[in-house]
Parts: C-alpha cells; structure tokens; sequence
C-alpha cells in the first residue's frame, strides 16, 4: 500500500536541469542497474501461485522478521491505536480497500512517469496487478461481513508528508518514493499489530499473509529512490522518518488505517 502520488508540481521542470532526452536515457542506465540487483523484488509476490480473490485459499507465511520494518520506522503503533482499530473494524477495513485501491494508482502514475525503463515498466505493472488482487480481496471481505461501502475522507497522514515533498524533478519523485516507502512500512507494522489481537480469526490469517508481500514493498521503493537519485538519500530518508513519527505520535482527530493517537472518536 501507499499513496496516491499525483501532483501537479510532479510535472514541473528545474530550470538548471538537464535535457528531459539527456534526463531519461541517463536514469534509465541507473534504474535498470538498480532494478536488477535484487532477486527479493516485486515480482516474488506475482509469480507465486497465492493469486486468488478467495481469501480462505490463502496461505500466510509461518514467521516474517520485521526487525528491519521497526528499525526503519520512527515510532512504533500505540496500544490506544490498537484498541480503537479493533473497536472501529468495518471502518479500518475500508481505509485498508482505498489504501490498496491508492497504492495501484500511484504505480500506475509512476508506470506514465518513467516509460523509458522496460525493467520498471514491468514491476510496476506486477505491482499494480498486486495491489488490485488485494484491494479486491479486501472487498470480497467487506461483502463477507455484510460492510456496506460508505464515504470515508482521507486521513491527515499521505498529506502531511506531501507537504514537504519538493517541487522540481527529480527531487520530487524522489520524494514520493521515498513516502511510499515509509507508508508501506508502516502498513506492514499495523497488519501485524491487528494480526495479533484482532478477534476474527480469518481477518487476521489475512493480516499475516500480507506481510511477506508488504514488508519488502518499503526497499523496493527506497531502491528506486536512490536509483533516481546522484547523491546519498539516507538525509532525506532521516528527514521524513522524524515527519512520519510526529503523524503517528501526535493527537489525530480521525481515525484511519495510517491515522495518529486517537484525540475524538
């Protein structure tokens, strides 16, 4: 999961940049490099046979070490999160649908932005093709449970870490990747914590098994980040951890998948 990352100013120019021909055949010589170093990468999850919409033919993974999810992370949930997740289920269970119904447009917004790369063009496409299998999955859930669907606004959370995000390329995108990787981090971090307290068996067989999908989503994104990337982003990266932190740490008005402290309820 993560966020939908269409912006205006994504489209905007540096004056001082290079060529956008120069600009692409460079990044797509660093991206394929970057893209092709690991094995653990996108496709791992879409070439497996756990592809069904039926969740019941699922098969969570027996244990998924998240030791470096909570290192990357500035904060961790709060047992108050916990226990107004589990008191507000039908409406986190529907944020979950529109974050993994967000999270395929931002890839598909990616797949138009860099159409020079064949190797990103084909991850992303096998991101998109995971994220709606799981945005379906978790409708077939709400049907399951009788939850009709229902207006819900968007948290305080993807904009709050929007708002710093640049304004020329590719600084911008750069940005984005690097809140993707944070949003899918902290994804992760709550499925376990729901998975683990969570009085709906089924649900929480569901949470388990999409860890081994989402625990490597956060480097996949933090690798296409630096690939895009001429100097170290561990700055950058250190800046958005301490913002992401204050959105979890701090009193949130709203409830919601990715939300803070619950302040009214």
């Amino acid at each position: 999961m993560t966020i939908n990352s269409q912006d205006p100013s994504l489209s905007k120019k540096n004056p001082n940049s290079p060529s956008k021909s120069h600009t692409a055949a460079k990044d797509s010589a660093v991206i394929n490099a970057a893209l092709e170093v690991s094995d653990n990468d996108i496709s791992s999850e879409s070439s497996s046979n756990e592809d069904s919409v039926d969740i019941a033919q699922l098969s969570p993974p027996l244990k998924v070490d998240l030791s470096p999810i909570y290192n990357f992370l500035g904060a961790r949930t709060s047992q108050a999160w916990v226990n107004a997740a589990i008191d507000n289920l039908p409406l986190i269970i529907q944020d979950h649908a529109n974050c993994e119904k967000k999270a395929a447009g931002t890839a598909m917004n990616l797949i138009f932005r860099y159409e020079f790369s064949y190797d990103l063009q084909r991850k992303l496409a096998q991101l998109i093709r995971e994220e709606m299998l799981h945005y379906e999955q978790v409708l077939g859930i709400m049907h399951e449970r009788g939850q009709a669907w229902k207006y819900l606004s968007a948290g305080r959370y993807a904009k709050g870490m929007l708002k710093h995000k640049r304004n020329y390329e590719p600084a911008a995108m750069i940005d984005v990747l690097i809140i993707g990787a944070f949003i899918e981090a902290r994804s992760c971090e709550r499925f376990s914590a729901l998975a683990e307290v969570i009085d709906d068996a089924r649900l929480a067989r569901y949470y388990r098994y999409l860890l081994k999908s989402e625990s490597r989503h956060f480097e996949d994104y933090l690798a296409l980040a630096q690939s895009l990337s001429a100097d170290n982003i561990d700055e950058r990266v250190a800046f958005f951890k301490e913002v992401e932190a204050e959105l979890i740490a701090t009193p949130d008005s709203e409830l919601r998948f990715h939300s803070g402290e619950p302040a009214i309820l």
